[in-house]
């Protein structure tokens, strides 16, 4: 069970899907195993659960891209 994992700030449901189906293409053709064994993780995380040079990245939003 090979596992993809991807960690971004909110996504919208059509790069969520986009991400899904590249990442399986790319694991598949990579590793030659089929499609359906392979896992793909998108977590999300809120700008108050990151920090960025010692300061929460809520707090640098306007100073940082995510």
């Amino acid at each position: 069970m090979p596992v993809v994992t991807f960690e971004a700030a909110s996504l919208s449901v059509e790069q969520k899907r986009q991400l899904v189906k590249e990442f399986t293409e790319t694991a598949t053709r990579v590793t030659g195993l089929p499609k359906e064994t392979i896992f793909v993780f998108l977590k999300e995380n809120k700008a108050d659960n990151v920090g960025v040079g010692g300061v929460l990245l809520s707090e640098k939003q306007g100073n940082i891209t995510v």
